[in-house]
């Protein structure tokens, strides 16, 4: 069974002592989300090296050992034990036609409780599968889960100015943006400025606050 299970998650944030419940597996109405297991990591090194020259100039520059099974088996254990901890919750996904194959990931990142209660949210997806709206339905379910089963307040997401779709992605979820973080992340060898955008909790605001999601 590649997936550790309910059962398994709820015990272990029974563990940590956290009043949350969160499932392992997601659904839309095209896709599957899914926490992975280790055992995953050649799935997940495929999708990586096929979108390698597409993810470069968006991210850190990577050493030629995040390109093998190894590493990515040990990224998976991490984690999965971050998901466990509701602190770094990352979700691969699959198209329900096809559930072999990755063709994206969302991820809520730095997970912090009250009296903050919020995380930053990124996305990448796989060239093949741009402009067919599966990163606004995965994005969105993600959203969705942050809001009603972990009862975050806010999620925001950093986006390089002349990443444009994902701009549009964000703004379509009704991110509002906040400003520019100057150089705040390295970048294929370069410090690089950042949109900030935010979304807080449609459950918790007023329609004058903030747009729903």
């Amino acid at each position: 069974m590649r997936l550790f299970g309910r059962d398994l998650l709820y015990e272990h944030l029974h563990f940590f002592r956290m009043e949350l419940t969160m499932n392992t597996t997601y659904e839309t109405d095209r896709l599957i989300l899914k926490i992975l297991t280790p055992d995953y990591a050649r799935e997940v090194l495929r999708f990586q090296i096929r979108n390698k020259d597409v993810f470069a100039p968006f991210e850190p520059q990577r050493q030629d050992i995040f390109f093998t099974p190894s590493h990515q088996y040990a990224i998976l254990k991490c984690e999965y034990r971050l998901a466990l901890k509701l602190s770094t919750v990352r979700f691969y996904v699959f198209r329900k036609e096809n559930p072999s194959a990755i063709i994206g990931t969302v991820c809520l990142h730095d997970i912090l409780r009250p009296p903050h209660c919020c995380s930053e949210i990124g996305y990448r997806f796989d060239q093949a599968h741009w402009h067919q709206g599966y990163a606004r339905e995965a994005v969105a379910k993600v959203l969705e889960i942050a809001f009603v089963d972990l009862g975050l307040h806010r999620v925001t997401a950093r986006v390089m100015p002349k990443n444009a779709p994902s701009i549009h992605l964000l703004e379509s979820l009704n991110f509002f943006p906040e400003g520019v973080e100057r150089a705040c992340t390295e970048i294929a060898g370069r410090w690089e400025d950042h949109l900030r955008y935010a979304l807080l909790s449609p459950v918790e605001i007023s329609p004058e606050t903030h747009s729903s999601i």
